[in-house]
């Protein structure tokens, strides 16, 4: 295991000195026509795609969750010079063995790779709870944040304490991430509308899509809190709402005002 490291380091270093990126490791294959790598880093699942040509500053989006589904976004930042990178954390619901996952990956990316220092971040349902709470941890490691439909409040979903219908056994699965009973997750006080302080000092915009008659991840509980709370604490926030549309499909057939969201943000 040691003789792998220390030559994968030299490699690295041989690469750096040559003015080349050194290559992802692991399983290569192709993303719609796009390199993509596939590899673990400690117990986490990772997976890298690059673009064919990268952008100046290296820039990347991090998705949470549903790798691949409604990629649009991805894709349209692939064909602009964006890496697009996931960090396997299902069933941690953001908690604190998801974000050291998050931390190392993101250490990973940024040193040995030499990604932007900057990450957009890109949450779809579930993946809200794991894009903001790893962006609070990190407010100057974010660019920008995109939730689409995204679970702000795990006591709305999965926990079903409010008008959504949850689901009982990721309820199950949710406690036993966090380490709390029923009434500790009940008290607790750092779900994502709780801990949007750090990201309103910091200026990281946000964008929500969001379908207005979503009954999983009912916007009230969730998305609402959020615009409201963050606009009070002077923070930069967008909603566009889907009138009719209720928890899928997730993000806009035509991704246009994602997309430019990210470069506009990632250009400042």
């Amino acid at each position: 295991m040691r003789k792998k490291l220390l030559l994968f380091l030299v490699a690295l270093a041989l690469g750096r000195a040559l003015g080349q990126a050194a290559d992802f490791p692991g399983k290569k294959s192709t993303w719609h026509n796009y390199a993509r790598y596939d590899f673990k880093i400690g117990d986490a699942d990772c997976r890298v795609v690059k673009p064919r040509k990268t952008a100046k500053g290296k820039p990347w989006i991090w998705r949470a969750r549903f790798w691949g589904h409604e990629p649009q976004t991805d894709l349209a930042l692939l064909a602009k010079g964006w890496h697009v990178v996931y960090c396997e954390v299902g069933g941690l619901f953001g908690s604190s063995k998801a974000m050291k996952r998050w931390d190392r990956f993101y250490e990973f990316l940024t040193t040995q790779h030499e990604f932007s220092k900057k990450a957009a971040l890109e949450g779809m349902s579930r993946g809200g709870l794991i894009i903001y709470n790893w962006a609070a941890n990190n407010p100057g490691k974010v660019t920008a944040i995109y939730g689409d439909a995204p679970v702000c409040d795990f006591k709305s979903w999965p926990g079903g304490k409010g008008n959504g219908k949850g689901s009982q056994g990721s309820w199950k699965q949710c406690l036993t991430s966090y380490g709390f009973t029923e009434p500790e997750a009940l008290a607790f006080k750092g779900n994502p509308i709780d801990r949007l302080s750090p990201l309103a000092k910091s200026g990281v915009p946000i964008l929500h899509v969001v379908g207005d008659a979503d009954k999983v991840v009912p916007i009230a509980e969730n998305s609402d809190i959020i615009e409201k709370r963050y606009k009070k604490l002077g923070g930069k926030i967008h909603v566009i709402h889907k009138p009719g549309v209720g928890h899928h499909p997730h993000s806009l057939q035509d991704p246009k005002s994602i997309v430019e969201f990210f470069l506009n943000n990632a250009a400042k």
